[in-house]
């Protein structure tokens, strides 16, 4: 059963969209509040009711929009809790985690964190969070299980982690935040991207890895 939102809640979003939208076209320097509240259909004393600085409101959207991406992940990709085998897992969680983070919408939104982020460290620190670092602790965990079931051979559970998230993201992203959203991987690039990934990742922490060395 969906709740509506409350009009307070409906104000709220239509103010995220709008900051949203003129953040990633003009940058944190060539928006303003006056066009936010214009775009949003309210007054620009309701943004500031909402959001006090127009700081607060740019990290409000760094957040919910890389938020969002990561919520979408979870919920489609569910935590291994059988015998399901490791190398399906990880093809889903790569494939997937590609296709969400690829788009011109997260791409220019990576791209306007780097260049503010010595103005506003705190969206870094919130990107990171909210996006690599949340896929490397659900990885982390998906681990520990697979280790259990002896799927796994791996002694620091997050750096194999961190290692399986930038094989599958670490090229792909840099092309795109270098070249341009026509960089960005189609569907079966990034099928094909996370197959490699998966066999290169247990070519090393798979089962056999460590007596074949």
């Amino acid at each position: 059963m969906t709740v509506a939102k409350t009009r307070q809640e409906r104000t709220r979003d239509a103010i995220l969209d709008a900051a949203a939208a003129l953040f990633l076209r003009n940058g944190f320097l060539g928006a303003n509040m006056d066009e936010i509240a214009a775009v949003a259909d309210v007054s620009k004393q309701t943004v500031y009711a909402h959001f006090h600085s127009k700081e607060a409101l740019f990290l409000d959207v760094v957040r919910g929009l890389t938020g969002v991406a990561g919520d979408v992940h979870q919920e489609q990709v569910t935590e291994p809790l059988d015998d399901r085998p490791i190398a399906d897992y990880l093809q889903e969680f790569a494939e997937l985690q590609l296709t969400i983070v690829m788009t011109p919408k997260l791409m220019q939104l990576r791209r306007l964190v780097i260049g503010e982020v010595e103005r506003f460290p705190e969206l870094g620190k919130a990107l990171h969070a909210l996006g690599p670092q949340r896929s490397i602790n659900r990885l982390s965990r998906a681990f520990a299980h697979y280790r259990k079931l002896g799927q796994l051979e791996a002694d620091d559970l997050e750096a194999a982690a961190s290692f399986f998230n930038w094989l599958v993201m670490g090229g792909p992203v840099n092309d795109a935040m270098l070249l341009g959203d026509t960089a960005i991987m189609p569907a079966e690039a990034c099928r094909g991207q996370a197959a490699e990934s998966v066999r290169i990742f247990l070519a090393a922490f798979g089962p056999r890895a460590k007596h074949q060395a």
